[in-house]
């Protein structure tokens, strides 16, 4: 069981005691309990959308010296903005923007995600709610290209 623990901590980044519970819930089946991970996250993620975010960070990307994005993501406290998930998220999104050019938040929401075409934008920045614990919203962003 502790393998297993331990396995699927690596998998989903989730706490100790959420895995040891999936995993029971799941029958000992580990691709199973990585589902209810999932699905018990996206449910934490609902519940935190009404929640304040009064920090977050600003990011700057430039691609070939010829695409240059700036964003404002924001969350709902500076330990989570500090954090290297929110950090990756946030260098993602920017990145996603230079990439598919978006004309509004919306659309980003909307669009595939560039490197895992099986989700969307709206489903990593849920999935980050989930590991992180706090609201994360996109704010505002430009994107230039020469």
């Amino acid at each position: 069981m502790n393998e297993q623990i331990k396995k699927l901590r690596e998998l989903t980044g989730a706490g100790v005691i959420d895995c040891k519970k999936a995993i029971e819930e799941a029958g000992g089946d580990l691709d199973r309990a990585q589902i209810v991970i999932k699905e018990k996250g996206l449910l934490r993620a609902e519940k935190k959308s009404g929640r304040e975010t009064g920090a977050g960070l600003l990011e700057s990307y430039i691609h070939n010296n010829r695409i240059g994005v700036l964003l404002m993501v924001r969350c709902e406290t500076d330990f989570a903005a500090r954090s290297e998930q929110f950090k990756t998220l946030v260098k993602e999104l920017a990145m996603q923007i230079s990439a598919m050019d978006p004309a509004t938040v919306d659309d980003l929401l909307k669009q595939p995600y560039v490197r895992d075409e099986s989700m969307t934008v709206e489903q990593l920045i849920k999935n980050a709610i989930a590991q992180i614990g706090e609201n994360i919203k996109v704010e505002r962003f430009c994107r230039y290209e020469l």
